[in-house]
């Protein structure tokens, strides 16, 4: 019998379009000659497969199993491939959780926590050699004061967005002090962003992000990729639109900057208690050759041309082998 995967896509933010892409990357890469995989749709509306016959079969939510051409299909696992929420907020590994199926991100509370930049740089502090961008969170209720807090903690330029979501939706770097207001009220109006919003410090250095996950128990860090743009920081438009940024995988690093960067990075990975992949953004101050921890993506795009398949093929692997170990694992409890 083939392990029954259900295969989520779809999402509640702009960032579905995202996870479609990624999704269909997924599974024409895992091996079905060992899956059975179903691509299964959550939109606010309905959560659904379409069948190779094209019908529409709607998801049963009470222990979310597919009733579809007179049987029910029960699945062994939830492969998670919604980028933002609720597939990378905690809504939908709380639901796995009570459903009791198991799937391939982080758990309920990691995911949640880590969707919060503020919370996560909070939990992260202490590390040994790892550095945080000096930084305020914002509340609603403080925007009277914004302006006067940030001006009063920090100094220019700033990095202001959103303290949730994803894909540099709504960031803005400022450069004078007439461009914070602008600046803060767009991350504030910026979707899916938890009501707050983060202002850091500038760190002047090379960009770049590295996937981890677990293997047998062991945390593997894949290659980095060094991120170069022609754009003033990695934006939205620096991600998605070719040929505005340079990815280099691997990157260009010393052995003694890898061997730190795989040090720091495992920490992060055991101090939020992470499962399955996840994505480290971080840079290397320029000055000072600091390690600066960004953030964390539990649910990392996967598209021919994302990060984490161009550092599995930069380690050797195949995507196909690499999902497949993400399977086991997970089934196995993560750990």
């Amino acid at each position: 019998m083939k392990t029954k995967i259900a295969l989520i896509t779809g999402g509640y933010t702009g960032e579905s379009e995202v996870s479609f892409k990624s999704a269909e990357f997924v599974y024409g890469q895992l091996d079905q000659s060992k899956y059975d995989i179903y691509k299964i749709t959550i939109t606010t509306d309905s959560w659904f497969h379409v069948g190779d016959n094209g019908v529409k079969y709607v998801i049963n939510r009470d222990h979310f199993t597919l009733p579809m051409d007179g049987q029910v299909i029960r699945f062994d696992l939830a492969f998670i491939m919604v980028h933002g929420s609720p597939g990378e907020d905690g809504r939908l590994q709380g639901y796995f959780d009570m459903v009791g199926l198991p799937y391939t991100s982080c758990d309920a509370l990691t995911s949640a926590l880590t969707m919060n930049k503020a919370y996560t740089k909070a939990v992260l502090a202490g590390i040994p050699e790892l550095y945080l961008a000096k930084s305020v969170q914002l509340f609603d209720a403080e925007r009277a004061d914004a302006i006067d807090l940030v001006r009063r903690e920090l100094s220019l330029p700033y990095f202001v967005k959103p303290n949730a979501g994803g894909s540099s939706i709504g960031m803005t770097k400022v450069n004078a002090e007439d461009g914070l207001a602008d600046a803060i009220e767009k991350a504030f109006n910026a979707e899916n962003t938890g009501k707050q919003v983060i202002v850091e410090e500038f760190v002047k250095g090379r960009e770049f992000s590295v996937g981890v996950y677990r293997r047998s128990g062991e945390i593997v860090v894949l290659p980095a990729t060094e991120v170069i743009t022609e754009r003033e920081f990695f934006d939205f438009e620096a991600k998605y639109v070719p040929g505005l940024t340079q990815e280099i995988t691997p990157a260009d690093l010393t052995s003694e900057q890898r061997e730190r960067v795989e040090r720091l990075v495992k920490a992060i990975y055991v101090r939020l208690n992470c499962k399955g992949m996840v994505r480290i953004d971080y840079f290397l101050e320029r000055e000072t050759d600091h390690f600066y921890f960004i953030e964390i993506n539990t649910v990392p795009g996967q598209t021919a041309q994302s990060f984490i398949p161009q550092q599995v093929r930069a380690a050797g692997m195949t995507e196909t082998a690499f999902y497949g170990e993400l399977i086991e694992q997970a089934l196995i409890g993560g750990r």
